[in-house]
């Protein structure tokens, strides 16, 4: 019964929004941040069912893995175990295996013949193009926010800043990145093109794991919610193109601080993906 409802709740639409005076992550009136689409099925056969329970756990597997690989809470380079990870979760070796398999793919874990299965280090050589694409999008997605922008969809943006405004005082990395993400979020969800985001998303999936590595870099932090304010500044006062500057500027920042993070951690990058 449980699965079943697990299942039944995993097809409802997930939504992320923020209040003034809601946390990170907690459900509420306002931008809705991103949602799945809907769907219906129909009664499933005890074989469906069974295959329908490995896909849901499979599913599980991979979000978690790649959550903690993008969040480098499983370093570059460290060794991949599918019986541990299985035990750790609490489900067979088979889901794990798949997302696994499915990591690979997306170039987060690299599988040795013979030797093991490891995260995958940074490839620098796909840093580059990772903020070409993703610059690309953003800036047509700000533009777009800006000619759309309302007061109430002001003040959603504006609490989220204040959310990661707290982070800093608290020094709260996890919650730094994730209200990062919420604001850039919000803002696609703002010019009426909310599927882009997913494009983006994998789009920048090396370039958050090294944006990880930036936080600790003194005044990083309140260098970005500076940089966020002036997207909201210039959003605020309804001018698409000041906009798109404000929002290039901020973009631009990320790759600058490379060396230094390459000098602070060189086993985790690579460079490039076609030497692993």
């Amino acid at each position: 019964m449980r699965r079943n409802d697990e299942k039944l709740a995993a097809g409802r639409a997930a939504t992320l929004t923020r209040d003034g005076g809601g946390a990170p992550g907690q459900p509420g009136p306002g931008i809705t941040i991103f949602r799945e689409p809907d769907f219906m099925t129909p009664p499933l056969s005890a074989p469906t069912l069974t295959r329908e329970a490995n896909v849901s756990a499979s599913r599980r597997v991979y979000q978690a893995l790649r959550q903690r690989i993008v969040g480098m809470l499983m370093v570059p380079g460290s060794r991949v175990v599918e019986r541990d990870i299985a035990e750790e979760l609490g489900t067979s070796r088979t889901p794990v295996h798949e997302a696994v398999q499915r990591l690979a793919d997306e170039g987060l874990i690299d599988i040795v013949p013979r030797v093991g299965t490891f995260v995958a280090r940074i490839p620098l050589d796909s840093l580059d193009e990772a903020m070409l694409v993703r610059s690309a999008l953003e800036l047509a997605i700000v533009q777009k926010a800006a000619e759309r922008a309302t007061p109430d969809t002001l003040a959603q943006l504006q609490a989220i800043l204040t959310a990661q405004a707290a982070c800093i005082v608290r020094d709260d990395r996890a919650g730094f990145h994730q209200t990062d993400e919420d604001f850039h979020v919000a803002l696609a969800q703002l010019s009426g093109f909310p599927g882009v985001w997913p494009l983006i998303l994998q789009a920048k999936t090396q370039i958050d794991r090294y944006r990880q590595l930036t936080l600790p870099v003194a005044g990083r932090m309140d260098d970005v919610l500076a940089e966020h304010s002036q997207v909201l500044k210039a959003i605020a006062s309804g001018n698409p193109a000041a906009a798109v500057a404000a929002m290039r500027e901020h973009l631009d920042q990320v790759l600058p601080l490379l060396e230094l993070t390459r000098k602070m951690r060189p086993e985790y990058f690579i460079a490039s993906s076609k030497a692993r």
